[in-house]
C-alpha cells in the first residue's frame, strides 16, 4: 500500500493508526494535547504483555502494568469501570497473559469511539496527512 493510501486508510480505524509508527506518532501526541495518552500506553503495553513467554517476566511485567495504569493513584491511572479494575487486583498475584484484556477492550472501544473520531478532525492528523500529501508529489514530481 502506497503511503498516500496509508494516509486515508488511518481514518478507517484505529487499527490501522495504531499498525503504523508514524501513525501511532502522531495519535499519541494528540492525546497528549488531551490529557489522555496513558489510554494507548496502557494499549501498547497490553500488546507487550501478551506477547511475553517467560513466567517470571509475565508475573514482573503484570506488576508493572498494574502499579503504572491500574491501582488507585496510579501514576498514568486508566478510566475503567470498578469491576474490571476489581478482578485485575484480585487476579494480579498469579498474573495470566490474558489478565488485562477486558481493560484493554474497554480502553481500545474508549479510543476508538471518542479520542479516534477527534483525533482525525484535528490539526495533529490534517499535518500528518498533509506532510504524506507532500511526500508523495515530490515522489512523483522528481524535477520540482
Amino acid at each position: 500500500r502506497s503511503n498516500a493510501g496509508e494516509g486515508m486508510a488511518w481514518s478507517e480505524s484505529v487499527d490501522t493508526v495504531l499498525a503504523n509508527k508514524e501513525g501511532l506518532a502522531a495519535f499519541r501526541t494528540f492525546l497528549k494535547s488531551e490529557f489522555s495518552e496513558e489510554n494507548v500506553e496502557f494499549w501498547l503495553a497490553c500488546e507487550d504483555f501478551k506477547k511475553t513467554k517467560s513466567s517470571t517476566k509475565i508475573a514482573s511485567k503484570a506488576r508493572k502494568i498494574y502499579s503504572d495504569f491500574i491501582q488507585a493513584d496510579a501514576p498514568k491511572e486508566i478510566n475503567i469501570d470498578f469491576h474490571t479494575k476489581n478482578d485485575i487486583s484480585q487476579n494480579i498475584s498469579e498474573p495470566t497473559l490474558s489478565c488485562f484484556d477486558a481493560a484493554q477492550s474497554s480502553i481500545y472501544s474508549l479510543m476508538a469511539k471518542d479520542s479516534f473520531p477527534r483525533f482525525l478532525r484535528s490539526e495533529v492528523y490534517k499535518e500528518l496527512l498533509k506532510k504524506h500529501q507532500d511526500r508523495n508529489q515530490k515522489r512523483w514530481l522528481p524535477f520540482l
